[in-house]
């Protein structure tokens, strides 16, 4: 009775699989992971550690490498902001790609107004970085350069291993936003040369309220803890590590890597198909961001003259789907992500956001398929 879910980009059920290994935690092996004098310490202490190695699998980092956080923009947040606090440098410049997640975008901003020069980089009209505008504005002042993985709207993958030659070369930090890869691409964090990443349970199948942040340590890579307190995951995030959270991060890790290839082969068969079936009936409908460099179900689609909103709406008792960011709900403007593709306002304000998932069906997508259909042929007058 209830609607199709297909907005798995702005969150995922948690997986059963998941919520069994982490029910233990909350009632009966539920120590605090600081507590060094009986077993109910070691015991969920044993269990963060298990997990913080299964998140450290998940990208191919080492344990260490591995905070926990309360998610990918407490992340995003401790990497950039503790980055800059950390630096004893001259380096004041910080760039990002125009199509960031708000968790980067107003964090670089932010210390752009305390005095650091924050630029926004341009992307090209599929959505990926140009990378002659990086080598372009990376110099010997450039602190660290932020290039989100995989977009939260349009899926597009950027090419992170390139971006990182252009660093290195300058000698900047590369942070990156990961929290829409995970489970659909492969992860690791040596071939993309990343050294610091932020992941986010809730995308991956695990529960709300944790994420992760990689730091490469290999490099003795300094971050400025921004909070203070405790010495809880390495004096960097204090306070006291959910066990029950972290054991579900690392257990809905090793189930995506596990399952990496089925998920990520059925979310792409779903999706084209998905789109293939609108594309027929409807050849003017437009889609945004790169085709092919892009995760597996994801659509980003939009009919010239149809708002996103009036075809959400006229799905809504039907399908669960969005029109962008779901952190940017209710804004008036059209989603910065489209705008930056250079798309005119009118046409950007036609976007839908369609995303698959583990759990998504031949039979949802089957409906999906005459839903959106029937709907757009009602709003384009077809009927």
């Amino acid at each position: 009775m209830r609607p199709i879910y297909l907005d798995y980009q702005a969150t995922t059920p948690t997986d059963p699989l998941v919520v069994a290994e982490m029910q233990p935690y909350w009632t009966q092996r539920f120590g605090n992971p600081h507590s060094e004098g009986h077993a109910f310490g070691w015991t969920a202490r044993h269990a963060v550690e298990r997990a913080r190695a299964q998140v450290a699998d998940f990208i191919g980092a080492d344990d260490d490498e591995i905070v926990f956080t309360s998610g990918a923009t407490e992340s995003c947040n401790i990497a950039i902001r503790g980055a800059a606090a950390a630096s004893n440098s001259k380096r004041r410049q910080i760039i990002m790609a125009s199509t960031e997640h708000a968790a980067v975008l107003e964090t670089v901003n932010s210390l752009g107004r305390q005095g650091y020069d924050a630029i926004a980089l341009p992307v090209k009209p599929n959505g990926l970085l140009d990378l002659r505008e990086l080598e372009a504005a990376i110099c010997n002042q450039t602190l660290l350069v932020s290039v989100m993985l995989a977009n939260n709207e349009i899926g597009v993958i950027q090419p992170l291993a390139e971006i990182y030659e252009l660093c290195h070369a300058a000698g900047a930090i590369l942070h990156t936003d990961a929290t829409q890869a995970g489970g659909r691409i492969k992860i690791d964090v040596d071939n993309l040369g990343v050294d610091l990443l932020s992941l986010s349970a809730h995308k991956i199948y695990g529960p709300k309220g944790i994420g992760a942040l990689y730091i490469r340590d290999r490099q003795g890579l300094n971050i400025d803890p921004p909070f203070t307190g405790g010495h809880q995951e390495r004096g960097i995030r204090p306070g006291t590590t959910p066990a029950p959270l972290a054991v579900g991060l690392g257990k809905a890790c090793a189930i995506a890597a596990e399952r990496l290839q089925e998920d990520a082969a059925r979310m792409a068969e779903l999706g084209q198909r998905l789109l293939s079936e609108l594309m027929a009936d409807f050849p003017q409908l437009r889609t945004f961001g790169h085709l092919r460099r892009r995760i597996p179900g994801n659509l980003n689609f939009g009919y010239p003259g149809i708002p996103g909103e009036a075809l959400v709406d006229a799905v809504s008792a039907d399908l669960a789907i969005s029109t962008g960011a779901a952190c940017a709900t209710g804004s008036p403007e059209p989603s910065h992500v489209l705008s930056a593709l250079g798309l005119e306002k009118e046409l950007a304000a036609t976007a839908v956001r369609v995303s698959l998932g583990r759990f998504t069906t031949e039979k949802e997508i089957e409906a999906a398929s005459r839903i959106l259909r029937a709907a757009l042929k009602s709003l384009t007058g077809r009927v």
